[in-house]
């Protein structure tokens, strides 16, 4: 029969513990190996994502590319500023009264432009996003820019417009620039372009007398004397300004 101590030496080996590093050992195995499968179910799964994004579709209406001309694709620019335009003349609530203005028309860049083959010029702005145009007339050398009152940086002229694409029109004009310097840069643009198109309408340069003389008959009367303020020789005696340029503001 066995003692008691050597039953108590029997117990002790039996509850031994197990060694911590094994079970670290086994955990750790177990969540790598996890960690690693779930790494490749996901790439396996963009994988696929990946795969089933290569559809294409078709417009169901097909639009061609057209293209768009501005009507400036033979003349060259000499010249460019941004500005901001007003108009002496009647509103729309005022048609046919006899009351005019100064309204603002827009604000956008004016360009000297210059036919490559006849060697024309014209004064083309149009208003910033809408692009509209808002002034359109040839370089009448008979044209007199005058200096707005109060302002050293707008000018004042007369022309016949043709803005609207339907009808020479009458216009009195009032541009404003940024700075005076600017305004003084357009000037001498202007007058520059003035000499041109006086020998143009001479018969210089290539250009016939009788074209000259066309373009003169039709600009007849573009001509501001004495600024806003003062009365503008136009076809009737009865149009005069009311009230001067509006002036110029920071």
């Amino acid at each position: 029969m066995a003692s008691l101590a050597e039953l108590a030496a029997g117990a002790s080996a039996t509850d031994a513990p197990v060694p911590t590093s094994t079970f670290t050992s086994t955990f750790t195995s177990t969540s790598t190996s996890t960690s690693i499968g779930s790494s490749a179910a996901a790439s396996d799964e963009a994988a696929a994502l990946e795969k089933e994004c290569t559809a294409t579709f078709e417009a169901v209406i097909k639009l061609e590319e057209v293209e768009t001309k501005t009507g400036t694709e033979e003349e060259s620019v000499i010249y460019t500023q941004r500005a901001k335009l007003f108009i002496f003349g009647e509103t729309m609530l005022d048609v046919g009264t006899g009351n005019k203005t100064w309204r603002e028309r827009g604000v956008g860049s004016v360009q000297l432009l210059k036919h490559n083959e006849f060697g024309k010029i014209r004064i083309l702005m149009r208003q910033e996003k809408t692009l509209k145009i808002i002034v359109n007339h040839v370089i009448d050398p008979r044209i007199v820019l005058e200096p707005n009152s109060g302002s050293d940086r707008s000018w004042v002229w007369s022309a016949f417009d043709f803005a609207d694409g339907e009808e020479l029109k009458e216009t009195i004009f009032a541009m404003r620039f940024g700075n005076s310097e600017k305004a003084e840069e357009f000037k001498v643009e202007f007058l520059a372009a003035q000499k041109v198109m006086e020998a143009e309408m001479g018969g210089a340069d290539g250009g016939s007398q009788e074209a000259g003389d066309e373009l003169a008959g039709a600009l007849e009367g573009a001509k501001v004397e004495g600024g806003a303020e003062e009365e503008v020789e136009a076809e009737a005696e009865a149009e005069k300004p009311k009230e001067e340029a509006p002036a110029a503001t920071e």
